[in-house]
């Protein structure tokens, strides 16, 4: 880990906004750290990230980075590249982690290659043959959701061929590769992953039954449970497979493992690369069921940052 004092003197860019579809949520982590940044002594700056985010770094006179983007343009690997062509060390997974995790279906071949169970799929490009698609799904439900997009956006679960339809046509408004996934009835549970050691584990209970955009950002719509209550074997495997999955996709800093739980079975559904650090977000709360305080996980992100670039 850097040296805490060493970085206190650094000029911390936090860099948040952006120009995904998940922009206003993105502001809302880049405030939270920003804040918790400065109430720790921090030399920090933000940076509403736009196309002109090269001369906002020169003339913030950069030191490090600290990426609070979410999506697109942001966590799959685009802004880390720019950073590490401009030699800024960075918070978080690095250029290949980021572009592979950010896409859903290569992630699913990484994790199916390291044996760790996921819902079967099939993918959907702008172009391929629909009716072929449509032939193939004789099993419903089915969740369908763009493959490079986070905070739900997009996604749909259907019931037969014609809302299948219906939600591609959705999804593609977002990405032109889709993710037909098996809907697995079960409980959600998510597990964060801090510099390589599992946080406890939440279980997602949403009060409209379905943990869609709207449940992630309301305050109130979803109750969370913690820890979640789950047998001693399934929550320390659990905690396993999600650092296993981290390490396969080669995630540094925090990271976040989403899961479907169905009696003893569980299936690993995305691995998210710069969790949300909102007000209702999940690596937070984690963290202080872990005894680590929110302004004390910003720093223990950000002394990791630079160590893998």
């Amino acid at each position: 880990m850097a040296n805490r004092n060493e970085l206190k003197n650094n000029r911390i860019a936090v860099l948040m906004g952006g120009l995904s579809a998940e922009r206003e949520i993105s502001l809302k982590t880049g405030r939270a750290v920003l804040s918790a940044l400065l109430e720790n002594g921090c030399n920090a700056i933000p940076i509403d990230v736009g196309r002109d985010l090269p001369e906002q770094l020169r003339t913030a006179e950069a030191d490090l980075a600290f990426i609070c983007l979410h999506g697109r343009y942001g966590e799959d690997g685009t802004v880390q590249g720019l950073l590490e062509m401009m030699q800024i060390p960075y918070t978080g997974s690095g250029v290949m982690s980021s572009s592979v995790a950010m896409d859903k279906v290569v992630t699913k071949q990484i994790l199916l290659y390291h044996e760790i169970s996921t819902p079967g799929f099939m993918a959907y490009r702008v172009g391929d043959d629909l009716s072929a698609l449509l032939k193939r799904c004789r099993h419903f439900p089915l969740v369908v959701k763009p493959a490079r997009e986070g905070s739900t956006i997009g996604i749909s679960i259907v019931h037969d061929r014609s809302q299948l339809e219906a939600g591609l046509t959705d999804a593609m408004k977002h990405d032109d590769l889709i993710l037909i996934e098996d809907f697995i009835q079960g409980d959600e549970v998510t597990v964060s992953v801090l510099n390589g050691e599992p946080l406890p584990i939440i279980k997602i209970v949403p009060k409209s039954g379905f943990y869609d955009y709207a449940s992630k950002y309301t305050p109130g719509q979803t109750e969370y449970l913690l820890p979640a209550p789950l047998e001693l074997v399934l929550y320390n495997r659990l905690q396993e497979v999600s650092v296993a999955a981290c390490r396969a996709l080669s995630c540094r800093g925090a990271a976040r493992v989403d899961f479907m739980v169905r009696e003893r079975e569980f299936f690993c559904l995305e691995i998210n690369t710069i969790p949300g650090m909102t007000e209702t977000s999940l690596l937070p709360k984690a963290a202080a069921e872990a005894g680590i305080p929110f302004n004390e996980l910003v720093m223990q992100i950000l002394e990791d940052a630079g160590l893998n670039k």
